[in-house]
């Protein structure tokens, strides 16, 4: 018998993708439009940015130079 327990979604996923399924997608990118926040992005869009803000947080980064 093996102790993994296949039932549950979550299993076998990291952490952080387990949070981000939290936050949904389509409500963000709703927001996104609704604020026209990606309008003027260079780099990284909103989403992008979002998941780099909150990887500096949970890695505890003090700037961000460390991320």
């Amino acid at each position: 018998m093996s102790d993994k327990n296949t039932e549950k979604k979550l299993v076998g996923q990291p952490i952080f993708k387990q949070l981000l399924g939290f936050i949904p997608r389509n409500k963000f990118e709703m927001l996104v439009s609704k604020h026209r926040s990606d309008r003027y992005y260079k780099t990284f869009d909103s989403w992008t940015q979002l998941m780099t803000m909150l990887f500096g947080i949970f890695s505890r980064c003090d700037s961000m130079g460390e991320i």
